[in-house]
């Protein structure tokens, strides 16, 4: 699906640029999570899950991207996925999706980096396509000695660490010696731990002991402490954190009356007690921060929504109920910092920057004027369908119009 067929049916962009370019209103408030989360609170090592509702088009999807962009921007290592693809009600699913899109072989190339620097040796010296010990080798340095203080490396690095698994620092510490070129895995060893760090129920665990650990099924019970371990490495390797955004769980309620029912009550009552679990055990965690984005369906919906499991509701509902938006509330409403942001000016503005793109690409759009901008303001007091999407259908919809003269 190419950019202008997302925003037509009302997605994001996937590029990161026109995806700031677009982001209109919300910059005040993404500053802030990005001040006070990203670079104060989780990057000290704090843990924190979040909330995201709104109307349909209210820019929930928008948001978690743009929030992802920024994330990335600072260093931090990014997952977002819909709950649409994954379960939510097994946390070892959640942990084996946040696996398999971080980049573990590149957080340990880092850690092989500062092994280098530790044993006194600039990684940037090593030519490339050559290994550290290829590199000792070439100075006939790739003695005993240098053997051993790799080993002893890579032992105070992970097995040493007491937030890693055991299992899973053995794994990296394979891993990483791989990498430096010492001690030496196969390239079939290196794919069988990675499929074992993921989760994969293909992996024969008498294979896995082979390599020199005592390895078990990763389940929806130590899932959490895998995530740990993880998420330790990705600090390990100088990152800041890991951010997880979490789109479309509105599907835990279905979607429609002729949608086919994804969750069971008994599923979606053990996806409500994952995500309270999380919730209770986010302070053993660090370095991380979820954002669980949703429609307001999800919270209305007291037969099967949040509120039909007491034990998650009483979590996650706001103390304090305010027409005024507070940027540090864990439910953060759209529709309510919509009210806020969104005057002629800005839908305007949000026109015009969406028109702009679309003519780029010989496409015809009009954005809307003043008067059309008071309309679609009035009109959103009684719609079902938010602001932002309203502005973005009738931009689009409107035929002809040049907007190379704004």
């Amino acid at each position: 699906m190419n950019t202008l067929e997302r925003l037509q049916q009302g997605l994001p962009p996937a590029e990161g640029d026109l995806l700031a370019e677009l982001s209109v209103g919300i910059e005040p408030f993404s500053a802030h999570m990005d001040k006070y989360y990203f670079s104060e609170y989780i990057a000290a090592g704090g843990s924190k899950i979040k909330f995201v509702t709104g109307r349909p088009g209210s820019g929930k999807s928008h948001f978690l991207s743009y929030l992802t962009e920024r994330a990335k921007k600072g260093g931090f290592e990014t997952v977002h996925f819909s709950a649409m693809q994954v379960w939510l009600h097994d946390f070892k699913e959640i942990y084996a999706e946040i696996f398999n899109r971080c980049d573990l072989m590149a957080c340990l190339q880092k850690c092989a980096g500062k092994i280098v620097q530790a044993m006194g040796y600039r990684p940037e010296d090593i030519p490339a396509g050559a290994t550290f010990a290829d590199y000792l080798s070439s100075r006939d340095e790739f003695d005993a000695l240098n053997k051993k203080e790799i080993r002893n490396q890579l032992r105070t690095f992970f097995l040493k660490n007491p937030l890693i698994d055991n299992n899973f620092a053995v794994a990296c510490s394979l891993l990483t010696g791989s990498i430096l070129g010492h001690p030496t895995l196969e390239s079939s060893a290196q794919d069988l731990l990675l499929a074992w760090l993921s989760g994969s129920s293909q992996v024969r665990l008498a294979e896995v002991r082979h390599l020199g650990l005592s390895p078990t099924r990763i389940t929806k019970y130590n899932a959490r402490h895998m995530l740990r371990s993880l998420l330790t490495v990705i600090t390990l390797s100088g990152q800041p954190g890991l951010l997880v955004t979490i789109d479309d769980m509105d599907i835990l309620t279905g979607r429609g009356a002729l949608d086919v029912i994804r969750y069971t009550k008994m599923k979606r009552e053990d996806a409500y007690e994952c995500i309270r679990e999380l919730i209770d055990e986010i302070d053993t965690l660090q370095h991380v921060m979820f954002f669980f984005a949703f429609d307001r369906r999800l919270i209305d919906d007291e037969i099967a929504g949040l509120k039909s499991y007491q034990a998650l509701w009483l979590r996650v509902q706001n103390e304090i109920v305010s027409d005024m938006f507070n940027p540090f509330t864990d439910i953060i409403d759209l529709d309510n910092l919509g009210k806020r942001i969104y005057n002629q000016e800005v839908m305007m503005d949000m026109s015009k920057r969406l028109a702009q793109y679309v003519w780029q690409n010989q496409q015809h759009a009009a954005p809307i004027d003043h008067e059309k901008a008071s309309t679609l303001l009035d009109a959103d007091k009684h719609s079902a369908i938010a602001l932002p999407r309203q502005v973005g259908k009738t931009t689009l919809e409107t035929p002809g119009g040049e907007v190379n003269g704004f």
